[in-house]
């Protein structure tokens, strides 16, 4: 009997041995494919980074853009341009000369003929044209 149980034992410790390097085998792709899931993680939570810290930079330089377009809004020159240029009015002892759009000027201004460069007719042209 003890025979037995020990020729059962060789037969387990054999197998296991025999086992155990499948089994280490696979638990260590097994870590593998979590090592790499996790690499894959870490390199798509920093292209994110990436992608935000380029979103807040170019929000900042519209900010920046927006502050100075304000600024420049609120300055009392910008102010007196929109009232001259919107409103048409003037300060005092200026005077105000509104001219007309540029078609009323071209409609108003004198039509200059072109002169064609081509010689005069020859005489018997003319001689011709004078009697018929």
């Amino acid at each position: 009997m003890r025979y037995m149980i020990d020729k059962k034992q060789g037969i387990f410790k054999t197998r296991l041995k025999k086992y155990s390097k499948y089994f280490f085998l696979l638990l260590a792709i097994l870590f593998l494919i979590s090592l790499g899931r996790n690499i894959a993680r870490i390199f798509q939570a920093q292209k994110r980074i990436d992608d935000a810290r380029r979103r807040v930079a170019k929000l900042e330089e519209e900010n920046r853009e927006l502050q100075d377009k304000l600024a420049a809004a609120e300055s009392e020159t910008f102010t007196e341009k929109q009232i001259r240029e919107k409103l048409g009015l003037a300060k005092e002892g200026e005077t105000v000369v509104v001219l007309p759009d540029t078609e009323t000027i071209k409609r108003l201004a004198p039509k200059v003929e072109a002169e064609e460069d081509v010689l005069p007719d020859p005489i018997w042209k003319r001689w011709l044209h004078l009697f018929y």
